[in-house]
């Protein structure tokens, strides 16, 4: 099967820039055809515990942007994030997609 897709790229960062990362990946229309944004916590020394529920609890409140896409855009995506949202408390990584599809 033949899948758009080979690569999936995924954003680890601060609850508080969700909206403006959502924004820059919408506009992003070259690079990005969807994304999901799931909750995440944060745990580790990359986790900045900013509030005193996050200091209590020991971890940080994060979002996860899954965007899966060709592996040739993510340079040029990371290229575009960075220029419009600097920030030393996002992660990036990516992970091969072997398979993509739908149920109907």
């Amino acid at each position: 099967m033949d899948t758009p897709y080979d690569c999936q790229l995924c954003l680890a960062f601060p609850v508080e820039l969700e909206e403006e990362v959502i924004d820059i990946l919408r506009s992003e229309v070259n690079y990005v055809s969807g994304f999901s944004i799931v909750p995440a916590e944060g745990f580790g020394a990359g986790a900045r515990l900013g509030t005193a529920m996050e200091q209590v609890r020991g971890r940080s409140r994060r979002r996860l942007a899954q965007v899966l896409m060709q592996a040739v855009h993510v340079q040029p995506l990371l290229d575009a994030l960075r220029e419009r949202l600097r920030s030393t408390e996002m992660a990036w990584w990516t992970m091969p997609v072997t398979g993509f599809g739908r149920f109907a």
